[in-house]
């Protein structure tokens, strides 16, 4: 992989250091989605209720401010201060710049690969199965009342119609994985740290999944689903997501940040705030999913042909 990044860098006229690693980080992330996904269906004992499903579209939501409220990296750092795995320190530096860049709306570099660098030699050594675990407690313990009941509905609406649903996070993917797997969706896209041998080796595959990383991301696990990213949607409250809102055919702005909603007027996305209790009320079918039922419909009669044929 390191050989890859070094050859890639290296022409003055290819694409830059960033844009390689959100590559790779989007590549590794979509990976790492689908093994996840699959050892999870590979526990289920009883079929599942049988819902025709919609082949090529699918949702996508970003995780904090939007499905859950505050940094679900912030909410994970509580619960492993609570177990003495760092000091409570660490916990207000990592939710001070939160808090930065929550009234900044830019994230700022300094502090990104002060951050990565702090939880890189966190999780250096550990194996990949506790920190699962750990995630698991935590979020029973302090997440599970602070997913936004409006983005909740919206994302149980895909569902409904037999689309897939994915968190798309810059939160580690095997903590991402737990929030999916909790609410019920498909999976997670998140950062991918490297492992050998069921141990963190302390480095990342590619970068944070973050901006462009995410595009990247949706767009290998569109490739490998059969995805149509017209079809798709996805949902976000910060402009640093313009990239994969960009990508799909319905973009929708949750809890906006400033500048994504201004992004969003002048695009005419739609833009739904769960914030206020009056706002909250307002849960509708977004644009996409209304007027991708004929297409689901198709989709699930030719699924069933296809079923038939093969019995």
């Amino acid at each position: 992989m390191q050989d890859q990044f070094t050859r890639i860098t290296r022409s003055p006229f290819g694409p830059s250091e960033e844009e390689v690693r959100a590559n790779l980080a989007g590549e590794a992330s979509a990976d790492a989605a689908l093994a996840l996904h699959d050892a999870e269906l590979a526990l289920y004992d009883e079929p599942r209720p049988a819902i025709p499903r919609d082949l090529t579209a699918a949702a996508f939501f970003d995780v904090d401010n939007t499905m859950v409220q505050g940094a679900s990296i912030v909410h994970f750092a509580r619960g492993l201060a609570a177990r003495k795995y760092f000091k409570t320190s660490d916990l207000v530096d990592i939710a001070w710049k939160q808090v930065k860049f929550r009234v900044t709306g830019k994230e700022n570099s300094a502090d990104m690969s002060s951050g990565k660098e702090r939880a890189l030699e966190f999780i250096a050594g550990r194996p990949t199965a506790e920190l699962a675990a750990l995630g698991e407690e935590i979020y029973d313990e302090i997440i599970a009342d602070k997913i936004w009941p409006g983005t909740r509905a919206l994302a149980q609406m895909h569902l409904d119609a037999g689309q897939q649903v994915w968190l798309v996070t810059a939160t580690p993917v095997e903590l991402a994985q737990v929030i999916a797997k909790r609410l019920g969706l498909t999976g997670a896209l998140g950062t991918v740290a490297e492992s050998r041998d069921g141990l963190f080796t302390g480095r990342l595959v590619g970068d944070i999944l973050h901006g462009l990383g995410k595009a990247h991301a949706v767009r290998a696990l569109a490739i490998r689903e059969g995805l149509n990213l017209k079809r798709c949607t996805a949902y976000s409250d910060s402009h640093n997501d313009v990239p994969m809102l960009s990508l799909v055919g319905t973009a929708v702005a949750i809890n906006p940040d400033a500048d994504l909603r201004e992004v969003a007027k002048n695009r005419g996305w739609e833009i739904r705030d769960f914030r206020t209790g009056r706002k909250a009320a307002k849960v509708g079918v977004p644009t996409a999913l209304a007027l991708g039922a004929a297409g689901g419909a198709a989709a699930a009669v030719l699924s069933r042909k296809r079923e038939a044929k093969a019995s």
